[in-house]
């Protein structure tokens, strides 16, 4: 047969092999390897130790405290504020036994109770809406007061460091705050008049509908105020809790920053505009940085002027000229109706202000939406804040010469 059969059976083979593969294994045991040394790395992580401060109650034999409802003559909650200006609701006999003092009659520095800014005493600031205050009335401005450091408080800072003499971090260090120093509180009390509540009125819908309208004035109180003041609605909303602002009344307190102050009297000898940064900068004859605001630019390339230009008019109370043209999607455009004149206000287009440049229809303006500048782009003029174009209107001139960089 084929093939043909092996002379020995298979299991006869293992006569022979068992015996190389014990001794095999043996041997390896014997001279296997060196263990894998583990090798543990060790990362120390800081230790963050969390202080209290104790507070040494007096012993006393008196009962224990009762609850403000119980005793005769006093109301069940109070305001109080502990010595670090952190305000405290308690009944007045606890608030005693541990040292708190009311809150009427508070230390008024602490940063954000300011009742009053008669009893203030002069300070350098302490918080990211004292720093906003400060560098707003000092004619940097951090865009719309919100009470925290972003890019926009960061360029003010910078602005403000550099024409100071200090490090220039845009970051609120200690040198920086002394020379930020406050000479009044930064928070303040107000009431609505009723004059301001006049004031307040609806907008049309339309183009047409507004351009038959006196004035384009502001829709609530809440956007008055807020304008008014520098700062966004919704701080105003955060630091008035209790206050419906849709049905706000005459003589209503309001917590407001306080930058109805008179900044120092500046006469531009350049406005520099930076694209990139967004940015709008004033410079004295003596080449120092003493402004700068937040703007916003054209949304297309080859519709920002770079270059020299010049100052060539300058409107308070400006009205705006609709063109269709430039709202070709708009019902006024799709009826051919003509161009419209918008009448003045803060929520006229244009602002309240409008800066003529040497560029055929170009400016420099306010808008009816502070909290988008800086944000957002424009057809092609350079928007500010509202209160910013009118605080540029007050330091040029027809002819003051304006930078515009990429």
């Amino acid at each position: 047969m084929f093939p043909p059969e092996p002379e020995k059976p298979w299991w006869y083979h293992l006569i022979w092999a068992l015996p190389c593969m014990t001794a095999t294994g043996m041997l390896g045991y014997w001279l296997k390897s060196p263990a894998t040394l583990e090798i543990e790395k060790v990362v120390k992580v800081p230790q963050i130790v969390y202080r209290t401060n104790t507070v040494n109650v007096p012993t006393t034999t008196t009962p224990p405290v009762k609850a403000g409802s119980q005793i005769s003559g006093l109301q069940s909650t109070n305001n109080f504020t502990a010595t670090r200006g952190v305000p405290v609701r308690t009944n007045r006999t606890a608030a005693a036994a541990i040292g708190l003092t009311e809150l009427d009659g508070a230390h008024r520095d602490a940063p954000g109770f300011n009742i009053a800014s008669g009893d203030f005493t002069p300070r350098p600031p302490q918080t990211d809406f004292e720093i906003q205050v400060a560098l707003d009335r000092a004619g940097y401005s951090p865009g719309s007061i919100d009470g925290f450091t972003g890019p926009q408080t960061q360029a003010a800072l910078i602005a403000f460091q550099h024409n100071n003499g200090l490090k220039v971090t845009g970051i609120a260090d200690m040198p920086t705050k002394q020379k930020l120093r406050l000479q009044q509180a930064a928070l303040v009390t107000r009431t609505i008049t009723e004059s301001e509540l006049a004031q307040v009125k609806p907008l049309g819908n339309s183009w047409t509908e507004k351009s038959q309208q006196e004035s384009m004035a502001f829709e609530s109180v809440l956007e008055m105020l807020a304008e008014q003041h520098h700062c966004s609605p919704r701080y105003l909303m955060r630091i008035n809790p209790t206050i419906v602002w849709s049905s706000v009344r005459a003589n209503t307190p309001v917590k407001v920053p306080n930058t109805a102050m008179p900044g120092p009297a500046i006469r531009a000898a350049l406005i520099h505009i930076q694209l990139a940064q967004r940015l709008l900068d004033v410079y004295d004859a003596d080449n120092k940085l003493v402004a700068r605001f937040p703007c916003s630019i054209a949304t297309k390339a080859d519709k920002r002027p770079v270059g020299d230009l010049t100052i060539t008019a300058i409107a308070e109370q400006a009205n705006y000229t609709f063109n269709p043209a430039n709202f070709p999607t708009s019902p006024e455009a799709r009826a051919a109706s003509g161009k419209l004149t918008i009448p003045p206000g803060p929520n006229n287009p244009v602002g309240t202000t409008w800066l003529s440049l040497s560029k055929d229809s170009y400016g420099i303006h306010g808008t009816p939406d502070p909290e988008k500048v800086g944000r957002t782009t424009s057809l092609g003029c350079f928007r500010l804040a509202n209160w910013n174009a009118q605080k540029l209107a007050g330091m040029v001139e027809v002819g003051t010469p304006v930078r515009v960089d990429p």
